[in-house]
């Protein structure tokens, strides 16, 4: 059987460029090339695409920008794959697939998956609605509440509305929401510019801090709460992994507890969970993952205040962090699938939704 040509693209212009290195390390180094060809495509925090064809320990060292290649992703159905330029030649590469390993806005957002589908090519992540709902924080809540998702109370504002008002919103923070609570950018992951707030002056500070990563920045109360992440893969008939707990170093999991803290922050897999919870956790990261439509595979992060025994979803990750350290193929490795036999699933997925839904 002839080998296809997977394009596994790398860093991105968010504020999670180098966990995206993480991340497609791990991946492009597990890849069965038996079955596939890998082609790595980075992509620079200033928005270059570039073809690297050197050692892959060199992108998680930021190294590969300097062996890069020029190249252009046409939007053009009749070239699917990549172009290069180099020394006044123009190559064209082919892919059969794209595995986007992109965390944050530009590529976990439904931009890049834009590009896929106007070039027509299958692609390893949800589909452009799905992974613009899953990246916007105040939208995934409205669709999940809608749902009848249980989640806290927020209260979103505007970067305008910050510069120019801000003690009008802190009131109306203090007035609903109270200290401490938590302050994120509504479009970003991996804790990136989130803060807790214990009183007024640390509100003013971090609401200063994430409107530099978002237009409109997102206020959560605070709730006593476990933290429980789900690993869900599948299109029509999506299967959950078993729960998993995260115990952070730090007050909160905020983006050093996430990837270096020297592995200070616990994952405990399972989550100790009596068999009723944890088919409610169950239950319920199937349903969010239904209620944005997503497809190929998705984490879902809730709270679970123990006291009360409420569950709460917090957010959907529909390109969560891969690296062998994380929490979305621990999870589905301690449910009986080993991190490349996941890689290869999730491929199979991606060139199955393309059937389904190319015309």
């Amino acid at each position: 059987m002839k080998k296809k040509r997977i394009g596994v693209i790398f860093g991105g212009q968010s504020g999670e460029h180098e966990v995206s290195l993480m991340s497609s390390t791990s991946i492009i180094k597990v890849i069965d090339r038996e079955k596939y060809d890998v082609v790595m495509i980075g992509i620079t925090k200033n928005g270059e695409w570039l073809l690297y064809n050197g050692d892959v320990d060199k992108i998680k060292s930021g190294e590969w920008e300097k062996e890069g290649i020029r190249a252009f992703f046409p939007p053009n159905a009749n070239y699917k794959g990549l172009i290069t330029f180099s020394n006044g030649k123009e190559e064209f590469h082919p892919l059969d697939i794209v595995f986007p390993v992109l965390h944050g806005p530009r590529g976990e957002d439904g931009t890049i998956q834009g590009l896929f589908e106007i070039s027509q090519i299958p692609y390893v992540s949800s589909g452009v609605m799905s992974s613009a709902l899953g990246m916007d924080k105040f939208f995934s809540k409205k669709l999940f509440d809608h749902a009848g998702l249980p989640i806290v109370k927020y209260k979103v504002f505007h970067k305008k509305e910050i510069l120019l008002d801000i003690e009008t919103i802190i009131q109306i923070v203090e007035r609903d929401l109270g200290y401490p609570c938590f302050v994120k950018p509504c479009n970003l992951g991996s804790s990136v510019g989130v803060s807790k707030a214990h009183n007024r002056p640390e509100l003013i500070d971090a609401l200063q801090i994430a409107s530099k990563y978002d237009r409109r920045v997102l206020v959560e109360e605070f709730v006593k709460a476990r933290e429980i992440e789900l690993s869900v893969f599948g299109n029509n008939e999506p299967k959950v992994s078993i729960p998993g707990e995260i115990i952070p170093s730090n007050e909160f999991y905020d983006y050093v507890a996430k990837y270096f803290d020297g592995g200070k922050t616990k994952l405990i897999i399972p989550a100790p969970l009596s068999e009723s919870v944890i088919k409610r956790f169950q239950e319920l990261a199937l349903k969010a993952y239904r209620a944005l439509d997503c497809s190929i595979y998705a984490r879902v992060d809730f709270f679970y205040n123990e006291e009360q025994d409420k569950i709460y979803i917090n957010e959907l990750n529909t390109i969560p962090g891969f690296t062998h350290a994380s929490m979305y193929p621990k999870l589905w490795e301690a449910t009986g699938i080993s991190y490349p036999q996941l890689i290869n699933k999730l491929i199979d997925l991606a060139f199955e939704r393309y059937e389904e839904i190319k015309q």
